[in-house]
């Protein structure tokens, strides 16, 4: 097993305690690597060099051109180590390697680029007042960052969070999950590449309770950048409302999958298949709840159970597999509970339960519930795993109705042909990001986040890089004689 370190301060070190946590591939349950469990001195001492990177460091000092060169280099990085890359995620979290060949790997490399560019737009503005004065705003970085990111999207999220903090010359400390660390610490080692200086970047690995508090519990953390469930996301901003710290939270969702009559049925069931089953279902953002207009219902249902009983769940290192398995066994366990109070709920089309001839793994069948109501747990409680709620409703009213009956509004997806009911539509539903005829597509260029439960603030796009910086005004009295009136108001 390789025995991997943390980055703290420019340099790879361990625990000071000397303490371990061993990762498990999730595909055959063998362990295959470890890395340390920091303790809050750890913590303490990442943090510490963040601050001293800030406050006395030379990354904020470089100007943009400066520091987007370094960014650039790293994606450049990224890209040569691509495929190792991957192969690392893929064993580290059962991801499948289609996905992380594909999608992970190298848009967290456009990730670098695009703020490398993007950070130029993030600029002051002059202010026209009512007065003989000069007055204007200044985009400053917020300071020290602390990013915590969950297991599911662990090298993309890390880009996200990093690429974007950085660039505007912040300091940041990054908490990947324990469940999915390993990505994250090759990453480390293309900051040492880079020449990146020391405390800009510190990654941290451990238990996340005791780390992410640490974080939000910090003085010397000026905002947490935080993504993971809403449950933690609740307890993380109850710590920091003790200090008053600047939060972003990235939270759950449920989010509604709509079919309306008109649309494509087989393009909008493939997509609808993929806005459920990609990454076993563990996604935030997942379409777990199919609302279907009534008049295709029937329909919709076959053409869904015919098509995921098609699927090819097995090891996700084979570019043949659809279905990998499950981050881990906690997870597992998680996701066939909900699989059995969906028995009770409603009905079981396909799935629900583990496949019969992967006798290791944290594997579980895509499923599929029918005549589902929006009340049933199964409906309203963030699964995070391959099953999926179909919800029969009557009207584009209707479905509505049922798809903001929800805590959550992260995400939601319409199919039609109609672009003027889509554009209707997508205006009254209560979710930060809605897709028409699509799933899944992030764009750097676009702000991404939650309404609701599903949390505040956004990531990516000009709006991701305002969260990371504080406005200043400045403003210059040019009164004739420099006399102004609060310069005689005592006039004594």
């Amino acid at each position: 097993m390789e025995q991997y370190r943390m980055y703290i301060n420019g340099k790879f070190c361990d625990a000071q305690d000397g303490a371990r946590l061993d990762s498990v591939n999730p595909a055959t349950e063998e362990k295959i690597a470890s890395f340390p469990k920091a303790g809050m001195a750890d913590l303490e001492e990442a943090v510490r060099a963040a601050r001293l990177a800030y406050a006395q460091g030379e990354w904020p000092m470089m100007s943009l051109p400066e520091r987007a060169q370094v960014l650039v280099r790293v994606a450049q990085l990224i890209r040569e180590r691509a495929y190792e890359l991957a192969r690392i995620e893929t064993q580290d979290t059962g991801k499948t390697t289609k996905q992380t060949t594909f999608i992970d790997i190298p848009i967290a490399a456009n990730a670098y680029e695009y703020f490398a560019g993007a950070a130029s737009e993030i600029k002051g503005e002059t202010i026209a007042v009512p007065a003989p004065a000069m007055s204007y705003t200044l985009r400053e970085p917020v300071g020290v960052v602390g990013a915590v990111i969950p297991w599911n999207y662990p090298f993309l999220m890390a880009a996200w969070k990093i690429a974007s903090g950085i660039i505007l010359g912040n300091t940041l400390v990054l908490k990947p999950s324990q469940e999915a660390s390993l990505s994250c610490l090759e990453l480390a080692k293309i900051f040492k590449e880079v020449d990146l200086p020391p405390g800009v970047v510190n990654i941290v690995t451990g238990e996340g309770r005791l780390l992410g508090h640490g974080l939000a519990a910090s003085m010397d953390v000026d905002m947490l950048s935080f993504t993971g469930s809403t449950e933690v996301g609740r307890d993380v901003m109850k710590t920091a409302s003790a200090n008053l710290k600047r939060l972003s939270l990235e939270c759950g969702g449920k989010s509604p999958n709509i079919l309306f009559a008109d649309c494509d049925l087989e393009t909008a069931v493939n997509g609808s298949l993929c806005a459920i089953f990609m990454n076993q279902g563990q996604m935030c953002v997942a379409g777990s709840r199919l609302l279907v207009e009534e008049s295709i219902y029937d329909k919709c249902v076959e053409l869904l159970v015919e098509k995921t009983r098609k699927l090819k769940i097995g090891s996700p290192e084979d570019p043949a597999t659809d279905i990998g398995p499950l981050v881990s066994d906690r997870q597992k366990k998680t996701v066939l509970d909900y699989m059995a109070i969906g028995k009770k709920e409603a009905k079981l089309m396909a799935g629900g339960g583990v496949p019969k001839d992967l006798r290791r793994g944290f594997y579980v069948e895509p499923t599929i519930f029918a005549d589902v109501d929006n009340s049933m747990r199964i409906a309203q409680e963030e699964i995070f795993g391959p099953v999926l709620s179909v919800i029969k409703v009557r009207d584009a009213e209707e479905a509505v109705s049922v798809a903001n009956d929800t805590v959550y509004g992260l995400a939601a997806m319409i199919w039609t042909k109609d672009v003027s009911r889509a554009a209707t539509v997508a205006r009254r539903l209560r979710a930060g990001t809605v897709w028409v005829n699509t799933f899944g597509v992030f764009y750097n260029e676009a702000p991404f986040g939650g309404y609701k439960q599903s949390g505040f603030g956004r990531e990516l796009g000009k709006e991701g890089l305002c969260e990371l910086t504080q406005v200043k005004h400045v403003n210059v009295d040019l009164t004739p004689g420099g006399k102004s009136l609060v310069a005689s108001w005592f006039n004594v």
